[in-house]
């Protein structure tokens, strides 16, 4: 199920007293499927995303009565484009110079009128009636907009990884979930140690449902190393914690025996011709181009119909 974007929406909408030109923030995934403020929205059919786009943003610059920013992450062509949208409908691309600053303050003014964590339950509600594809891309895009606001080592950025690497293990993506857990853990070891054993653990147990040898020879290396560095700190305190780094150290001494590709829900939850991607990488490794002038599917003429560009 998704959630028709309305303006009136007092949980999708900016606070009145907000400051002006907070960004609304949007994402698309690679697959097409389009966010705006932490809602996935119905596309009726092939609705190119940039037209969704503008015109859920255009709803919230005609009911607040005033121009809205916006960034959008658009991962069909890893980009990130700033738009400044006027409630009649018109709307053009900035360049980083031509908005308010990011800053401490403005992150925290956007965050108080977008709340990550109500996002997170949003998102929690989506897995728990087993709508797994849509908690999958609204926590990518939280993920993707925390990143670019705070960095990839803020701990609610590291959060949102964390989540959306478990929804991938359940939808049955383990190439991808091993690939984003590792990515938490590698950050924890590096500014955390003392709290990295169970984000190793979580990395561990995707990456015990791989199958590609080569990728099991790749990533248990890494793994393995993060196990003996916790070890030589004196940070493995569990048994199951030992347990994870022994059996990752078995696997690659036994030349990375491959588990059994899943089959069961989790597998059916994928689509039709899917399943691990050997070639992934983590998602901050896919560099996003910088926001330019002048990007036509994001610039609409005042007086153009709902979905119409420039």
């Amino acid at each position: 199920m998704t959630h028709s974007l309305t303006p009136r929406d007092e949980g999708n909408l900016p606070a009145p007293a907000a400051p002006p030109l907070i960004r609304l923030d949007a994402y698309v995934a690679e697959d097409g499927s389009t966010v705006v403020n932490g809602h996935l929205l119905e596309m009726g059919g092939m609705r190119p995303p940039n037209e969704a786009i503008l015109d859920a943003v255009a709803m919230f610059a005609r009911t607040l009565g005033a121009p809205v920013a916006a960034t959008v992450i658009d991962r069909t062509v890893q980009q990130v484009a700033r738009l400044r949208v006027h409630p009649d409908g018109s709307s053009r691309t900035i360049a980083d110079e031509d908005d308010l600053p990011p800053g401490r303050e403005r992150t925290a003014a956007e965050e108080e009128a977008f709340p990550p964590l109500a996002r997170v339950e949003r998102i929690i509600q989506h897995a728990q009636r087993e709508e797994l594809h849509a908690a999958f891309v609204l926590a990518s895009a939280l993920r993707e907009h925390l990143t670019l606001r705070r960095g990839a080592e803020d701990e609610l950025a590291l959060e949102a990884r964390a989540i959306e690497a478990y929804l991938a293990y359940l939808r049955g993506d383990h190439m991808l979930s091993t690939v984003l857990a590792l990515t938490v853990a590698r950050i924890r070891c590096r500014t955390d140690l003392n709290r990295a054993a169970p984000d190793v653990a979580r990395a561990t147990a995707a990456w015990q449902r791989l199958w590609d040898e080569g990728q099991v020879a790749t990533r248990g290396q890494e793994l393995l190393h993060m196990w003996e560095r916790l070890s030589a700190a004196g940070l493995l305190q569990e048994a199951s914690h030992h347990a994870m780094a022994q059996a990752v150290r078995t696997r690659l001494e036994q030349g990375g025996r491959s588990v059994p590709p899943q089959s069961g829900p989790a597998a059916a939850a994928l689509p039709a011709g899917s399943g691990p991607d050997p070639t992934a990488v983590a998602p901050e490794d896919k560099p996003l181009k910088p926001a330019r002038r002048g990007l036509r599917r994001f610039t609409r003429r005042a007086g153009r119909a709902p979905g119409q560009s420039s």
